[in-house]
């Protein structure tokens, strides 16, 4: 007498990224498993949809529900869960070993997939640039390190870490070269201040939700791919050189959060950054935390260098600073780049944006009570954005300085004068970053004689 063997019953928790990524290379083809649901966190409006059908494959016809984390245990209870697998990024340690509890208590495993599991290998040599936590400086070093790569003749393509927060059947493989490709995407604020300045710069990414296609695709019209990171994350690929940043004005992070240590232990290079922002001692601070975690590593200092558009403009002046969203919200900075370049400027006064906070914004404020005076550019949803607009147009102030990567001024209509916030990578001291990276593109038989 034959026993069918009963599939094991996984929830996947994430916040539609690094939990499709999972799915899509452990779990889709598994027949052994049976994935009943994702839960959804940290980014609004993707719980209540589905994981579609033509991403789920053949064994989930009609999809995956994707469910509000807060029903994590309601949901192992019914559903007799035997795994919970833990697949979104920078938290406290403390809140996964919370979130471990409740699935624990329920009866079901608590599961971490490592790198060995999810990361995908290409046939030309990857550059990973991750960081130990949201808004360290990965995307202008990613930047900084294309450029390095374009100037030794080298063909560059950029991977993203994904953030599909609208079709996700639209959004399996993605390809922008100009910002047209954006509008057409329909990309939200948050994909537009990644992907809006590697534009500007000539570079290619790709992003999307199934990575085993995005880098047969990217593979096929590089030399070699930089992945550029999100949040503290590690690589979805398998990286030949792998670059971690770590903040100074931070100290004590590089140990604090999921999975910002493991991307720490596994770091060839560390850099640490805005080191001409920070105070020496928080620099040394972070160096010798790094040195005790990841003795093996090379590490490096860099300056993140802010300039504004118009300085004058902001002299004097009542300022509404708006934020890059990510950093100052589950990145926990108080402010950003662009507070600091509107002091630096001699702003008159930081207008205070919660004040004005309209709708959604003012929820923004309500889960991140650490936000100080600044606004972060977040716009998830239309209605979002439209908050957004009428929060920064409601303000009393005589001009706004953004320091979002993207053109917000193209996405909404703003009633102030606006004055843009950039910021750089520089290399600063011994040894230099360049010097290291040209040395691993020797080793690779990258550099032309």
């Amino acid at each position: 007498m034959s026993v069918t063997k009963q599939r094991t019953k996984v929830v996947i928790m994430g916040a539609a990224g690094r939990d499709f990524h999972n799915f899509n290379v452990v779990y889709r083809d598994d027949q052994d498993s049976e994935v009943v649901a994702f839960t959804a966190a940290q980014i609004p409006d993707i719980a209540g949809r589905r994981y579609p059908a033509s991403l789920a494959g053949q064994l989930y016809p009609e999809g995956i529900p994707i469910v509000d984390e807060a029903e994590l245990a309601a949901l192992c209870q019914t559903q007799c869960i035997d795994q919970a697998i833990f697949s979104y990024s920078d938290v406290p340690h403390s809140r996964v070993m919370h979130t471990a509890s409740i699935a624990l208590a329920q009866g079901a495993d608590f599961i971490l997939l490592g790198p060995k599991r999810t990361m995908l290998q290409a046939s030309v040599p990857v550059i990973a640039c991750c960081a130990v936590r949201t808004g360290c400086g990965k995307s202008q070093t990613a930047r900084w390190l294309s450029k390095l790569l374009k100037a030794h003749g080298l063909k560059v393509a950029v991977i993203r870490h994904p953030m599909p927060y609208g079709d996700l059947e639209k959004q399996a493989v993605q390809r922008f070269a100009a910002n047209a490709d954006l509008d057409a995407a329909g990309c939200t604020v948050e994909e537009r201040e990644e992907y809006e300045p590697h534009l500007a710069i000539g570079n290619v990414v790709f992003a999307g939700i199934d990575y085993a296609k995005i880098v047969a695709r990217a593979e096929r019209e590089a030399d070699i791919i930089v992945w550029d990171g999100g949040n503290n994350d590690f690589s979805f690929i398998r990286p030949d050189l792998n670059i971690v940043l770590v903040d100074p004005l931070r100290p004590g992070h590089e140990t604090s959060h999921h999975p910002g240590e493991t991307v720490l232990r596994m770091a060839d290079i560390v850099l640490i950054g805005k080191v001409n922002s920070a105070a020496p001692a928080d620099v040394q601070r972070v160096e010798d935390s790094v040195r005790q975690t990841n003795p093996c590593a090379q590490v490096v200092r860099g300056a993140s260098i802010v300039q504004l558009s118009d300085p004058e403009r902001v002299r004097g002046k009542r300022v509404l600073v708006v934020e890059d969203g990510p950093t100052v919200t589950h990145g926990d900075m108080a402010y950003g780049a662009g507070y600091v370049a509107a002091l630096e400027a001699e702003a008159a006064e930081i207008v205070d944006p919660r004040d004005f906070a309209a709708g959604e914004i003012a929820e923004v404020y309500r889960h991140y009570p650490h936000i100080g005076k600044v606004l972060p550019a977040v716009g998830y949803h239309p209605a979002q954005l439209r908050a957004l607009q009428e929060t920064i147009n409601s303000a009393e102030a005589d001009v706004v300085v953004t320091a979002t990567p993207c053109d917000l001024g193209a996405l909404i209509e703003i009633n102030k004068p606006v004055v843009r916030a950039s910021y750089e990578f520089a290399e600063i001291g011994k040894p230099l970053l360049s010097g290291l990276v040209e040395a691993f593109l020797q080793e690779q038989n990258l550099l032309s004689d």
